[in-house]
């Protein structure tokens, strides 16, 4: 009975697996590393060693003051949930006004007072970051406005055409909006 049991033929499955073991595992390690550029990029971006972002707008003097602004990702904004859909910018201060600025505010359009600044930029001097909410009516002409307020009390404030800041986002809304600019 013993010989029957052996000289069934093995399964299709089976024989599958014996030949092309080898084969199908050396592609279960190549195929993590076709990911593994995207993924040091992104690190180098979120440690700041690739710089501020994808794209730098430049140094934009705000007042007495100055900071180095850059896109983070140099793609349409995204769906943030409820939110609606946000960009994120980050930036960095000039070295003789970090002592100086309290803090600095982003916002898409004139904010009408220092209430309503926008987002906040957060995290060091050297490298803060915000993320900005589209309105839905935003138009393609649109600026980008930083605020910053100072420790003495004082608010300055300078604009950024949105088509300099974010020529992705421009086309995006020119794409959402049928292609009016």
């Amino acid at each position: 009975m013993s010989k029957a049991m052996a000289a069934q033929p093995a399964s299709p499955l089976s024989r599958f697996w014996h030949k092309w073991r080898f084969h199908i595992n050396i592609l279960l390690v190549l195929i993590p590393l076709g990911f593994m550029p995207r993924y040091f990029h992104d690190v180098a971006l979120f440690r700041g060693t690739s710089g501020l972002g994808e794209r730098t707008v430049g140094e934009v003097p705000v007042g007495p003051w100055s900071i180095t602004l850059a896109e983070f990702r140099a793609a349409p904004p995204e769906l943030d949930g409820p939110a609606g859909y946000m960009k994120t910018f980050t930036g960095a201060l000039c070295k003789e006004c970090i002592s100086q600025v309290k803090a600095t505010y982003l916002r898409i359009g004139k904010p009408r007072s220092l209430r309503a600044a926008g987002g906040i930029f957060f995290g060091s001097a050297y490298r803060m970051g915000a993320t900005v909410p589209l309105p839905p009516r935003t138009k393609a002409d649109a600026e980008l406005w930083i605020t910053m307020e100072g420790w003495d009390g004082s608010v300055h404030q300078a604009a950024v055409p949105l088509e300099q800041a974010s020529p992705a986002t421009v086309a995006w809304l020119q794409k959402q909006q049928g292609g009016k600019p």
